[in-house]
């Protein structure tokens, strides 16, 4: 069974004549019988009765009348999403990010792009940098956008402009009173970091490896998973971090941190997508938004 079977079926249904339907459906008349025969012959039923030249619906055929309409109406309702999402008055994205990201880099550039698309819905989940990898890799999101470098090979990465690491103290910590410090005073204190396997914890050790510090001789006082609760910790203690200063700006301003100089690198965020997926009209549209 086709919709084009469909179609003819309604068309001669409601006019209860195959001329007059095959005419309105620009069909010759043998296309159109051919079509209603290949119906009753395929499923070994009588959609119409055939009195003198007439036609008339028998009570199967009122009965399928009422099915093929509503197929041929969900169709119609198929080919308008179809419409819809290539003008991106409607779909759907998900979307995985990295704490830093997705809680200080994406909500206004999300926020712009939902005032121009109102109609794409979009889902944002948070976690680090190993785990936003994973869902876009297994399928779970559409995109990933992440502050640590991912070598999964089935992604691909797109490099793009990020944020700064810096060091910071809360106010009672004895750096307060120096500018600057040298990499040999990193092993001088303790730290609050974020948990293994954060983009923010894998390019501070990366950092420490090239100013000459092991990581391991650091003395880390507290792992936790969230930049808040790392911010949190360092304002009401005695301990450094190495945190973006996308997290950091407002306490910094407030004078509830210090920012110690130290030469760390500026940190690119990275946008993951899977190689073998297609990028949708409203994946397409994101993207040159965020103009990435």
């Amino acid at each position: 069974m086709t919709l084009e079977q469909l179609r003819i079926f309604i068309a001669v249904a409601e006019r209860q004549h195959v001329t007059q339907a095959a005419s309105a459906l620009n069909l010759t008349q043998s296309a159109t019988s051919a079509a209603i025969a290949a119906l009753e012959a395929r499923y070994g039923v009588k959609l119409f009765d055939r009195i003198g030249r007439g036609i008339v619906l028998t009570q199967t055929g009122r009965d399928f009348l009422v099915e093929a309409r509503s197929v041929v109406a969900r169709a119609r309702d198929a080919v308008q999403v179809l419409h819809d999402l290539a003008g991106l008055t409607r779909g759907s994205l998900a979307l995985a990010a990295s704490q830093t990201v997705a809680n200080y880099w994406l909500p206004p550039r999300l926020q712009a792009f939902q005032k121009a698309h109102p109609g794409i819905d979009i889902r944002v989940s948070i976690a680090n940098t190993e785990q936003v990898a994973q869902a876009v890799d297994v399928g779970a999101a559409d995109l990933g956008f992440v502050e640590g470098t991912v070598t999964n090979p089935h992604l691909a990465t797109r490099r793009i402009d990020g944020d700064e690491l810096v060091v910071v103290v809360g106010m009672s910590h004895p750096w307060v009173q120096h500018r600057r410090i040298t990499a040999k005073q990193l092993t001088a204190t303790g730290w609050v970091l974020r948990e293994p396997g954060s983009g923010t914890r894998a390019m501070f050790e990366a950092a420490l490896k090239k100013l000459g510090v092991r990581p391991q001789a650091l003395r880390v006082e507290l792992e936790l998973p969230s930049n808040e609760a790392v911010r949190a910790a360092v304002e009401a203690g005695d301990c450094a971090t190495a945190i973006s200063d996308l997290v950091v700006a407002h306490s910094l301003a407030a004078g509830l941190l210090h920012r110690v100089q130290l030469d760390l690198p500026r940190r690119a965020f990275y946008l993951l997508r899977h190689k073998q997926r297609h990028a949708g009209n409203a994946e397409t549209a994101l993207l040159a938004a965020f103009g990435v």
